[in-house]
């Protein structure tokens, strides 16, 4: 199956919270969407790494996408080296996406950063003909070499200046939708779990205001904001709004 968009997450929740709106967008726009997590979050506070499996597959159905992958590397100890470069240009080029999407250049979870390059990476290598890889690790039909046309980082914790924000106007409840399907992770009054930072009500709050604040500065109602790895090419001075 070739996908239109694949979207990276270091855990399960990363891309609702960064993304969310966008892939909604596409995909009612007919496109199709795929979800990579690189962990199981089994090292986040709150919840399991089962608990997370089931929330993630509950967020997926809510958003529409056509896969969801967890690739189980250790959560919080993965390394961008070899090994993992090569399970992710695996997926690209058996999903050969046109666009990528992945974590925050930087930010306050050190697998946001690491999860983030190590995906941009393996973008550009996948796009190498004399790395080999195979369809599947017991297959032998050889993958063809592909990189992906754009690579673009949805914004996190730290608020980032984006280099361009997609209109998400109409978008927003599936969104929410999505993120708080992961009951085990946000706010809930009820819930005796150790307090995180994204636990609180005010994180959960900050989901829609920040999406409001990004609209507000572009002239929408919501926005969600993505940052660039190389200048952005348009024909025409009208192409921007």
């Amino acid at each position: 199956m070739k996908l239109d968009i694949l979207a990276f997450g270091a855990h399960p929740d990363d891309v609702e919270l960064g993304c969310g709106a966008t892939l909604a967008k596409e995909i009612k726009a007919g496109k199709k969407v795929g979800i990579i997590d690189l962990t199981r979050g089994e090292l986040g506070t709150r919840g399991t790494a089962e608990t997370r499996d089931k929330e993630s597959k509950e967020a997926s159905s809510i958003l529409g996408s056509s896969i969801r992958i967890n690739l189980e590397f250790a959560d919080g100890f993965f390394v961008n080296d070899k090994k993992h470069q090569l399970d992710i240009i695996r997926i690209i080029r058996k999903y050969q996406p046109e666009v990528v999407l992945c974590n925050a250049i930087t930010d306050r979870h050190i697998d946001h950063g690491k999860g983030s390059k190590l995906v941009s990476d393996a973008c550009f290598l996948s796009g190498l003909l004399k790395i080999d890889t195979k369809f599947e690790e017991d297959d032998e039909i050889w993958q063809e070499p592909w990189r992906p046309k754009l690579v673009y980082h949805y914004i996190q914790w730290y608020p980032i200046e984006p280099d361009f924000v997609v209109d998400v106007s109409n978008f927003m409840t599936k969104k929410i939708d999505a993120v708080m399907a992961y009951k085990t992770q946000f706010y809930n009054p009820k819930s005796n779990a150790p307090e995180t930072p994204i636990s609180s009500k005010n994180f959960t709050d900050s989901v829609e205001y920040r999406a409001r604040d990004l609209g507000r500065l572009v002239g929408v109602e919501y926005g969600e904001g993505f940052t660039v790895e190389r200048y952005p090419v348009v024909n025409s001075l009208f192409d921007l709004k």
